[in-house]
């Protein structure tokens, strides 16, 4: 028997204790998890000053898709450092304000970094597209960050896409994603 489960994770548990513990009760029943298809309505985005170029244009796609964008800036492409702008998307979504989040800088590699020492992230660093999918798929990445200097900007919002479009496939993947968080 297979069940899949749609949820939009209620703001006072968010998504990863409503993952835990929907989990917990499949598996008190003995149901495998194989899926788990979240409906995106919120997202929260940050950027440092070389990831506004790809920004404006993100928040303009998911506008256009009914999804209610947190932009926590920066607006300009005067230097910045970009901790100030991923630690208020990686706390929103770990407090389950937001589904996902969005951080861009130059390499990715910075704001994933920052992302990934909150404990609630699963924050991926793709620079393409079957990146993003398998970032959703296998690890269920609660955050997107995006290298614009190694990403055109048809080429990102392609990633943004599929980041979005993508399920967590759950089974197999579900008990390794349950083993990342150090304090459980």
């Amino acid at each position: 028997m297979i069940f899949f489960v749609d949820f939009v994770p209620s703001q006072k548990i968010g998504e990863k204790s409503a993952i835990f513990v929907l989990s917990a009760y499949l598996r008190e029943f003995s149901i495998p998890i194989l899926a788990v298809k979240m409906k995106i309505s919120t997202i929260a985005i940050g950027c440092d000053h070389a990831g506004f170029p790809h920004k404006e244009s993100i928040i303009a796609l998911l506008a256009s898709k009914g999804i209610k964008v947190t932009d926590y800036g920066t607006n300009s492409l005067d230097s910045v450092d970009y901790p100030d702008f991923v630690h208020p998307v990686a706390n929103d979504v770990e407090q389950g304000k937001v589904e996902l989040g969005i951080v861009l800088c130059g390499s990715g590699n910075g704001v994933a970094i920052t992302a990934n020492k909150h404990q609630g992230i699963r924050a991926a660093l793709c620079w393409m597209e079957e990146i993003a999918v398998l970032a959703r798929q296998h690890n269920n990445a609660n955050v997107l960050a995006i290298p614009v200097r190694y990403t055109a900007q048809e080429q990102a919002l392609a990633i943004v896409e599929a980041f979005l479009n993508t399920d967590f496939e759950g089974g197999r993947h579900a008990n390794r994603v349950n083993k990342i968080s150090i304090n459980q």
